[in-house]
């Protein structure tokens, strides 16, 4: 029979108490408050990938959005508010979402079109996403347990504010309009100022 000293009985009982406990696999997965928005990517409305790092160094207004709702008059506000920005280092990116209402039931290359001829978007949009539940796409996910739930959509065209740094700035409910004051204001101050 194998003795051990009382010491060694010691540093394995203080090993393993110190190792970390396994993962519980029915977990929700949790982003962390640290992590940064450049470390999620969606997929373009055409194909690929569109990792939010490309966005680095750039203020990124992050908009669910939907072709039928009472809010999609916003698309103008948001081009324009691009238009008036992104030589300043601001993007637009649109994540069309049929989360509410049913409101955006369209396949992408209708809902590209329909932003194109309508509204004459030209930032860019992700594929279709849930922006909510479990479903949620994972940004979604770590937006809302980053500003809590008080900050996550809870309809179509809800806005978050990304900063050049990949943190999350400031939520703004649906009917806050792209170029009304509030949202305007929190673009100035985090776009980087022109030389």
């Amino acid at each position: 029979m194998l003795k051990v000293s009382s010491g060694f009985s010691f540093i394995v009982a203080a090993l393993i108490a110190a190792a970390p406990a396994a993962a519980d696999p029915a977990a929700p997965v949790v982003a962390e408050k640290s992590a940064s928005a450049h470390s999620f990517s969606f997929e373009a409305i055409d194909g690929g990938p569109l990792p939010l790092s490309t966005f680095a160094g750039k203020t990124v207004l992050v908009v669910n959005t939907a072709s039928m709702c009472g809010f999609t008059r916003q698309y103008q506000g948001l081009q324009d508010l691009y238009e008036a920005y992104r030589d300043k280092g601001f993007v637009v990116l649109g994540a069309p979402s049929n989360d509410f209402g049913g409101q955006e039931p369209d396949k992408e290359a209708d809902i590209k079109k329909f932003c194109e001829v309508n509204f004459n978007v030209n930032f860019p949009l992700t594929e279709k996403v849930a922006v909510r539940g479990a479903a949620a796409h994972p940004f979604y996910a770590w937006a809302r347990e980053t500003l809590g739930a008080a900050n996550a959509p809870s309809w179509n065209f809800h806005k978050y504010l990304v900063g050049p740094d990949g943190r999350l700035i400031a939520a703004f409910a649906s009917g806050e309009e792209p170029m009304g004051e509030k949202i305007r204001a929190a673009v100035e101050a985090a776009v980087k100022p022109t030389p």
